[in-house]
C-alpha cells in the first residue's frame, strides 16, 4: 500500500503464481486510479506498454538474463532493477545527482529497498534536463552481437598478452 501514496501511476502486465494474482487485481481495485492490470501475456502489448512508460519497474529475485530492461533502456523508459544477473550487468545505478548511470538499481529483495529506489526516481523525475540525460544514456547502451564481440576479442587479447 506504501506504493500507491506515491505520485505515480503503473500498469501490470503477465500472469503467475494465482495468490500473485489475487493480490494484484484486488490492489486493481483499491487503488484504479494508480493501478492497471492486465492478466495475460501478450507480447506486442508489452512493448507498447514499455515504450509508453516512463519507468519500468523489475524486481526480479533472480534474472540470469533479462531483455526487458534492454527494450526498456532503448525506449527511452528508464528502469528500476534489483542488483542480480543480467540486471546487475546492463543497467548502472543513477548518481543521486542524476550525473550518471541508466537506471536506478536496488540491492536486496525486500519491499524497502525498492521502494527506495522508487523515491530516488521521483525525486529525480521532476528534473527533466536530468532525467532526459539518464533517458539518453540508457538509449546509447549497445547490446548488439557486434559490441560484445568485441569485448570478447578484447578479453581474449588481454589473457593471450598475459
Amino acid at each position: 500500500a506504501e506504493l500507491f501514496a506515491l505520485d505515480l501511476q503503473m500498469v501490470i502486465l503477465g500472469t503467475g503464481d494465482e495468490k500473485y494474482e489475487k493480490l494484484v487485481r484486488l490492489w486493481a481495485r483499491r487503488y484504479p486510479d494508480k493501478l492497471a492490470v492486465v492478466p495475460r501475456h501478450d507480447e506486442e502489448m508489452a512493448h507498447w506498454i514499455e515504450a509508453g512508460a516512463d519507468v519500468f519497474l523489475m524486481p526480479s529475485r533472480y534474472e540470469p538474463c533479462g531483455l526487458n530492461q534492454m527494450y526498456s533502456l532503448r525506449y527511452g523508459t528508464v528502469p528500476i532493477v534489483r542488483k542480480t544477473g543480467g540486471l546487475a550487468d546492463s543497467v548502472v545505478d543513477v548518481d543521486p545527482d542524476g550525473g550518471g548511470g541508466t537506471g536506478f538499481v536496488f540491492e536486496a529483495y525486500q519491499p524497502e529497498e525498492m521502494l527506495e529506489a522508487v523515491r530516488r526516481m521521483l525525486a529525480i523525475y521532476p528534473r527533466k534536463r536530468v532525467w532526459r540525460a539518464i533517458m539518453k544514456r540508457g538509449m546509447r547502451q549497445d547490446f548488439s552481437w557486434a559490441a560484445s564481440a568485441r569485448k570478447y576479442i578484447d578479453l581474449y587479447k588481454r589473457i593471450t598478452e598475459a
